[in-house]
């Protein structure tokens, strides 16, 4: 049977409605296959129990699993206040996992995530989604064995509220994560890259508890942002300065390389809300970004997923990005998914959405969590 896929998009007043239309629209598109699973990217401003409802309606007990974001990208660009779905239909099977517990221990997520993959004796490929703003993402990739493939994002929305949401099968809530095991003729490709390069300022980090990051060269670290950028250290901790801070990230040295560390959002005492702990006495970077190298790192997480698809052909391509692209790609909405045409060319259904972290490995090395990237994930038919 040939893997066959498609995306459907909607805009409507209320989540059930968008769903409904979207996976109208996808299952048209499918023709006479049988959906095998799919995945939902929702807008965090719609209700989530609205949106799989009228998922649901259509989709029955379909494995699918999903996240919310600010916007959903189609092959046509950016889609706000939208319901992007996904499907494919083939020769391979999937099964779903719902892990309320994720945002208390990644450690003990990633445990019971190896248990469920170790049930199955024949090569496998685990999908993703988990909440952006409550859980240790690195934790849980550090606690995952090499020789799984794990590709994935975490969900985003409101960083104002917090409010993000993921959805499973019938289930769905904020602090959790949603997995998907893929097997059979499936294959998956995985190409990622990110636009921000170091421009000179280097720092110490001199104080950080957490996920906070306190002090850099023993300042406040808005205050050290404020001597950098000129807006008073007080500002960054009220909109809009207090999310735009993203846009502006610090590369901080982690064996031989420099890892992207974003921040969430700036707190109120001065302080940096990451999604990564970081230590403390290491040397950061600050990171800026262009538009220029950000269609070029589109461009190569694109081609790095062909390159791993080997003879497989793509039929589906899941685009996850960060937030800060969205910020800072504001005046050209959707240029990254034109980028990535450029490489997959016109045919290729796709679909993503904005993450505030992305997820990506291959069978041979642990994933690893990453800040500031595109990920491009292609599902392809073993030739």
């Amino acid at each position: 049977m040939a893997l066959v896929a498609s995306v459907g998009k909607a805009q409507a007043l209320n989540g059930r409605e968008a769903g409904l239309q979207a996976a109208h629209q996808a299952l048209n598109r499918l023709g006479s296959s049988a959906p095998g699973f799919a995945v939902v990217i929702a807008s965090h401003q719609y209700q989530p129990r609205e949106v799989l409802n009228g998922v649901s309606s259509l989709l029955g007990d379909t494995p699918m699993i999903g996240f919310s974001s600010p916007a959903s990208l189609t092959r046509d660009g950016m889609h706000p206040h939208s319901v992007v779905i996904a499907m494919l239909s083939g020769d391979f099977q999937s099964d779903m996992l719902w892990l309320p517990g994720y945002a208390q221990s990644g450690r003990e997520t990633a445990s019971k995530v190896e248990e469920h993959a170790a049930a199955r004796v024949e090569r496998q490929s685990i999908l993703f989604f988990a909440d952006g703003f409550n859980g240790d993402a690195e934790q849980f990739c550090n606690n995952i064995s090499s020789g799984i493939q794990v590709v994935g994002g975490l969900s985003s929305g409101d960083l104002h509220t917090g409010n993000t949401y993921q959805v499973a099968g019938s289930q769905t809530g904020t602090g959790g994560l949603v997995a998907s095991f893929l097997r059979g003729n499936l294959t998956l490709g995985v190409g990622y890259d990110h636009g921000w390069k170091p421009v000179g300022n280097q720092f110490r980090v001199t104080r950080a508890r957490g996920f906070w990051l306190r002090t850099l060269d023993g300042r406040p670290t808005s205050e050290t942002y404020s001597g950098l950028f000129g807006y008073p250290a007080r500002d960054w901790a009220f909109p809009p300065l207090s999310y735009l801070a993203r846009l502006y990230p610090l590369g901080v040295e982690q064996g031989e390389g420099l890892v992207v560390r974003a921040p969430i959002r700036v707190e109120a005492d001065g302080s940096f809300r990451m999604n990564a702990i970081i230590r403390d006495g290491i040397d950061a970077y600050l990171l800026v970004g262009s538009r220029a190298a950000c269609e070029n790192a589109a461009r190569n997480a694109a081609q790095q997923a062909l390159r791993q698809l080997g003879n497989a052909k793509p039929v589906l391509a899941l685009v996850l990005v960060d937030v800060a692209w969205q910020m800072l790609l504001k005046a050209n909405p959707g240029i990254e998914i034109a980028a990535v045409q450029e490489i997959l060319g016109e045919n290729i259904p796709i679909a993503g959405g904005y993450t505030l972290g992305q997820v990506a490995s291959d069978e041979d090395s642990k994933p690893k969590f990453l800040n500031q990237h595109m990920v491009v994930i292609l599902f392809g038919e073993p030739a």
